[in-house]
């Protein structure tokens, strides 16, 4: 039913079955992994399972991969990126090898910054092979409840997954792989979100994580996207304030597509107009979009349409 689907969709459920835990009076959630607090915590001793501050979940000691261990109050007053991955997954290991390079480089730059790894490995001797190519620390493989608390504080579902952290340990990223990958020189480095992406093939990973406005623009047409980028800034800054406020993140995500084989196949596959500039809003885990095929766009006409899609206004089409 509709209602079913408006609530995969709010809590953004990619797998089946998932438990998310909720406070009542504010509509928060507070926890997205449930299936995990269960079976770490079958006795309730936890409850009600808030997010903890990032130090007091990975307290304890941390490994080196010569053998050394240090404490994990070293962290303190760097930018810590938390890296979920294991070495039976391809996508991690060509991951890892990237990594490796942007560490040295922002090290080298003279930045403080560190990387933790939180294995998913399926056995100490695949961890301690796959830890020995990683110059940063990791926490112990056998402490399975830690692994399994960072796991449940991020509400990981998927590997690779690199969540960037600022010095007070407070999420500047959840979306680090795509990050790392776009940024090979690490100019960009911490990488604080940016209101509009352009759509690239890296980043296209995004429109599955929930409803995108994407703007396609006729990039044949030199400035056109950045235009555009500056015609949707506004509206964008201005939604993820007031949702940050909230402490809430954002309803939406803002990409600015140009033309090239994968806004092509990205077209095909959500069987849009030819037409340039073209405003939607694609909702790819609830195969729905939202398309307005206007002459000209103007900061109302998406102020608009945005307003009109958050207030349940506009009626889906299946793509």
């Amino acid at each position: 039913s509709f209602l079913q689907l408006k609530l995969w969709n709010k809590y953004r459920v990619s797998n089946i079955p998932s438990l998310i835990f909720i406070d009542a009076a504010t509509g928060k959630v507070v926890c997205r992994n449930g299936l995990l607090v269960i079976r770490d915590d079958p006795e309730g001793l936890e409850f009600p399972w808030g997010p903890k501050p990032f130090s007091e979940v990975v307290a304890g000691p941390l490994l080196r991969n010569n053998g050394q261990t240090l404490d994990s109050s070293a962290l303190e007053g760097s930018h810590v990126g938390v890296y979920f991955s294991a070495h039976w997954c391809p996508p991690c290991r060509s991951l890892t090898r990237v990594l490796v390079e942007s560490y040295r480089k922002i090290k080298e730059a003279g930045q403080k910054f560190e990387i933790l790894f939180v294995s998913a490995d399926r056995s100490e001797d695949s961890f301690k092979q796959y830890f020995s190519e990683m110059p940063w620390v990791a926490v112990p493989y056998a402490d399975e409840a830690r692994r399994s608390r960072l796991n449940r504080l991020y509400g990981i579902q998927g590997i690779p997954t690199l969540i960037v952290l600022d010095s007070k340990g407070d999420v500047i990223t959840r979306q680090g792989r795509v990050e790392v990958l776009n940024d090979i020189e690490c100019r960009e480095f911490p990488w604080h979100p940016k209101p509009v992406l352009e759509l690239t093939d890296s980043n296209a990973v995004q429109l599955n994580e929930g409803p995108c406005l994407v703007l396609f623009v006729d990039s044949e047409d030199d400035g056109e996207s950045e235009a555009a980028k500056q015609l949707i800034q506004p509206i964008a800054e201005k939604i993820i304030a007031k949702y940050k406020a909230k402490e809430e993140e954002a309803p939406l995500l803002f990409f600015v597509a140009g033309e090239d084989d994968m806004t092509d196949s990205l077209r095909d596959y959500t069987n849009l107009p030819e037409a340039a500039p073209l405003l939607t809003i694609l909702d790819m885990s609830a195969r729905a979009k939202y398309v307005m095929d206007v002459e000209e766009i103007t900061p109302e006409i998406v102020e608009a349409f945005v307003s009109d899609f958050l207030a349940d206004k506009l009626k889906p089409e299946p793509i």
